[in-house]
């Protein structure tokens, strides 16, 4: 009796740890596994930040914005620009450079949504649920990344091949295999 209660027990034990596996508790699908799993404090994570001061007029002060920077923020390459004697407002992004317009101009010829990042979100979610990895992979936390997006990647020796086929000029590539993806 008391073997044959061994056995169930046993048995009773996988098919909790299975079940326990399987079960998601409804979190985002993760399929790249890097984040430390230690408990500690990350270094690379705390910045420093500038002094603070009192500016001379309150009311130059930006509107603060949720996820937006702030003055005593680090900004390095600004820092350094300025040190070398050059315009650090030159850095800050404001819109599409003019060079870039044709380019622009040409990709969103038949319109373009402003929600498209939303929607791309919304859809790699759901790709992700779908294509979570295997239970054996979760359990030990496997990076499944690069197996689950392999489906849309493209085949790069493939697409040279195409190419060099069609008469276009290509540039050289190492052989298939000496690099790899994962």
């Amino acid at each position: 009796m008391a073997a044959r209660f061994g056995i169930h027990g046993i048995a009773m034990l996988g098919a909790v740890l299975m079940l326990s596996a399987c079960g998601g508790g409804g979190k985002e699908p993760r399929l790249l596994n890097i984040r430390s799993q230690s408990r500690a404090p990350d270094e690379f994570t705390v910045l420093p930040t500038k002094p603070l001061q009192l500016p001379e007029n309150l009311a130059s002060l930006p509107e603060p914005t949720p996820g937006g920077s702030n003055i005593t923020d680090p900004t390095p390459e600004a820092d350094a620009v300025a040190a070398l004697g050059g315009n650090p407002a030159a850095l800050a992004r404001t819109g599409i450079a003019r060079s870039n317009g044709g380019l622009v101009s040409y990709a969103s010829r038949f319109g373009t949504s402003s929600s498209i990042r939303q929607t791309l979100a919304a859809e790699d979610l759901e790709y992700r649920r779908d294509n979570d990895g295997r239970l054996l992979e979760r359990v030990f936390n496997v990076n499944v990344y690069f197996r689950a997006y392999a489906p849309m990647s493209l085949d790069q020796y493939a697409e040279l091949e195409r190419w060099r086929r069609a008469g276009a000029r290509t540039v050289g590539a190492p052989p298939e295999g000496v690099i790899s993806d994962n």
